[in-house]
């Protein structure tokens, strides 16, 4: 599966936190009308927190301290229209350099092969 890198300034990962974890499905607000009135809107079906992601300061990354970094694994299709959300909802989000995601996607598959790896050696 594809995975992609955008960085913004850190100020902003609050309001990028709500958005990643937002699913309209699972608000206990909206009410049976309003859920149906979501597969008309095509922005509404794009749901974050269904897909893998990982928000990282840049800190923690090696990185520039003063931004926070999003990783998102998702197929194609649901990137694509994903950019264009999240540029309309955290203005000053951008793609990462190449260098960086490339650096960045290899930081996090260590990540993941390290917590399998530990994982294994408890239920082993």
């Amino acid at each position: 599966m594809p995975t992609r890198v955008y960085e913004c300034d850190s100020k902003e990962s609050e309001a990028l936190k709500k958005i990643m974890s937002y699913d309209p499905y699972l608000d206990k607000s909206k009410s049976n009308a309003d859920l149906a009135k979501l597969n008309e809107d095509p922005d509404a079906n794009i749901i974050f927190a269904r897909q893998d992601y990982w928000i990282k300061d840049g800190m923690a990354l090696g990185l520039d301290r003063n931004k926070v970094y999003l990783i998102i694994s998702a197929v194609d299709d649901f990137l694509n229209k994903a950019e264009q959300k999240l540029k309309k909802d955290v203005p000053d989000i951008k793609r990462a350099e190449p260098e960086s995601e490339s650096k960045i996607v290899g930081e996090i598959e260590r990540e993941r092969k390290e917590s399998e790896s530990g994982l294994g050696m408890i239920f082993g």
